[in-house]
């Protein structure tokens, strides 16, 4: 749930050193040196407009531009300047970040060639050898680096962006102890430790930047997330809007910020305006993807959720041996398993049940998930698709306690208790369950239905069906009644299921199944273990018949009622 656009891949804002050549300078230095952009953005344009303007300012404002986050613009500006025959060299490599950054990244390569060699033409082409997921260069450009802070913070972020938190996190620390005033390694340690689900840690680490940079964009975001994961969505919004207050500044916000707090609020919010917000920020922030896949699936849309997975490939463990997965890769993995289960089962593939299969016992398998909570759920769901339910219950059981209310949980939980034959249990888990979407479920009901049956409640299945309108989702529930209570010996409730179904369908099979079970109820009758009265209502369900059999079973009753005095 924390977001922001891919870290560019050149040092953070560092104090201005040279002085602005021409009029006006001194103010937009200061400007500058207060990290004040809009302020010496405003400026810069102003002089240009009165053609009064440094020599430099073109580049200064190019500068501010890339600093307040509008990437367009500065790439616009850097353009223009290598269009100019006296164009300073070192101009293409600040072009190829622009165009980095703006997601360009052929064109920013081809940029940064042209530029002379410099370490921060090293660590463009660095970053771009991971966005190329060429292991051949970016193994060359990391042998390149040196022992200087912009390396190093260069070398965290790719640590960062691969996963690789507790490496970053060593990095950042390292820096830390030399130079105590960086105070925003503070938020990038933060970011690290939430996304290996520190949530108490993060806070604890991030409050230290935030006394100092109360209106940070970053902090803030990370701050509302970090309530997200650890309290409830209603503080998570609520420091949210600390962020919006500021973010409306103009002069302390960056641009994406804006992404940011729409991204964070359709999270926050549980899905609203989800297709409003989401499907643009799908190639700008990484987990926009992966939130509009839930979305999609919350929506029973399966279909827009795996063709938004067709272009998600999950980064693939780079360990040897025991595979260790990251908190991003767990999340890939199980999205991708949970949009092949649900497509496989839609439109009944067993080949998109076997990937998702794989995919959940991948993870679950996994030398970091296996004791996990997230482990444990995806085994056990590896082990439903293989309809393996004993296996599924030993790692549901070890994580019942955190899913007490949970509907999803007691539905697969229920579900695999009565796939054992634990009806008992399946049945007061299934009434635990609160969604009415849920409960409405043609699954939930049937499996409720066996449960009632099984556990010598007929009449409370027979009951399930009558709420039910006329569908195929009724006729089945029908038949399953019909043939359970069958095989219970719940002649009575068998008898009313094969009647019904032979009106629908006038078929031999279900006149067989209404003259076994009126037979059935018959015998229990005359052995005392039903009320005499039912037949009263076995010979209608008779009559209803055309076969020529009804006669000579009616017949029968009829003076077995009459030699023991039993009115019909």
């Amino acid at each position: 749930m924390i977001l922001s656009r891919v870290k560019p891949a050149i040092g953070g804002e560092t104090p201005v050193t040279k002085k602005i050549k021409g009029k006006g300078s001194s103010l937009v230095e200061d400007y500058l040196n207060q990290r004040d952009y809009v302020g010496a953005m405003t400026l810069l344009e102003f002089q240009r407009s009165i053609g009064e303007r440094g020599e430099d300012a073109d580049l200064w404002l190019a500068y501010c531009a890339f600093h307040l986050g509008d990437h367009k613009r500065a790439m616009q500006e850097y353009k223009a300047l290598t269009e100019r025959p006296d164009c300073r060299p070192d101009v293409w490599v600040y072009l190829a970040c622009t165009l980095f950054l703006l997601g360009f990244y052929k064109e920013a390569e081809e940029a940064g060639s042209k530029a002379p060699k410099s370490p921060l033409q090293n660590r463009l082409l660095f970053h771009l050898a991971h966005k190329f997921n060429d292991e051949k260069k970016l193994m060359v450009f990391h042998q390149k680096l040196e022992d200087m802070t912009e390396d190093q913070l260069s070398l965290a972020s790719i640590h960062y962006m691969r996963s690789h938190y507790q490496e970053a996190i060593d990095i950042y620390k390292r820096i830390l102890l030399q130079n105590r005033d960086f105070l925003a390694l503070n938020a990038y340690v933060a970011l690290c430790y939430y996304k290996l689900d520190y949530y108490d840690v993060s806070q604890e680490v991030l409050a230290v930047y935030l006394q100092r940079v109360p209106d940070s964009t970053i902090a803030l975001n990370l701050k509302a997330c970090n309530y997200f994961r650890h309290f409830n969505q209603k503080a998570a919004e609520a420091e949210l809007k600390n962020l919006i207050e500021i973010s409306s500044s103009s002069s302390s916000s960056f641009e994406f910020a804006k992404d940011l707090i729409r991204h964070n609020l359709v999270v926050f919010r549980n899905g609203e305006g989800a297709m409003q917000v989401l499907p643009p920020l799908v190639d700008v922030i990484v987990e926009a993807r992966l939130n509009l896949i839930i979305y999609y699936l919350r929506q029973d849309d399966v279909q827009e959720a795996f063709n938004l997975t067709k272009e998600m490939e999950p980064s693939h463990p780079q360990a040897e041996g025991s595979v260790r997965l990251n908190v991003h890769q767990r999340t890939e993995y199980i999205i991708k398993g949970v949009v092949h289960a649900a497509l496989g089962q839609e439109v009944g593939s067993r080949d998109h049940l076997k990937v998702a299969q794989q995919l959940f016992q991948l993870v679950g398998g996994s030398a970091s998930e296996c004791d996990t909570i997230p482990g444990r759920q995806c085994m056990a769901s590896c082990f439903f698709l293989l309809r393996q339910f004993e296996d599924v219950l030993i790692y549901l059981n070890s994580i019942k306690s955190y899913f007490y209310n949970d509907d999803t949980f007691n539905f697969n939980y229920g579900q695999a208790k009565a796939a054992v034959g634990n009806y008992k249990e399946a049945e007061e888990i299934f009434l635990l369950i609160q969604s009415e979407k849920m409960k409405n479920d043609f699954v939930y009901l049937s499996w409720l239905a066996r449960c009632y049956i099984m556990n010598q409640r007929p009449r409370l299945a027979w009951e399930l069906y009558l709420k039910l309108e006329t569908s195929a989702d009724s006729v089945n529930l029908l038949n399953l009644i019909a043939n359970d209570c069958y095989k219970m010996g719940q002649f009575y409730y068998a008898a009313k299921a094969f009647d019904v179904l032979e009106r629908l369908d006038p078929s031999p099979e279900f006149w067989e199944g209404k003259r076994g079970a009126c037979v059935g109820i018959f015998q229990l009758v005359l052995s005392g273990r039903q009320p005499r009265e039912t037949l009263r209502e076995v010979l209608p369900l008779l009559r209803n018949t055309g076969n020529p059999e009804v006669d000579y079973i009616v017949r029968i009753i009829k003076k077995w009622a009459k030699d023991n005095r039993v009115s019909l």
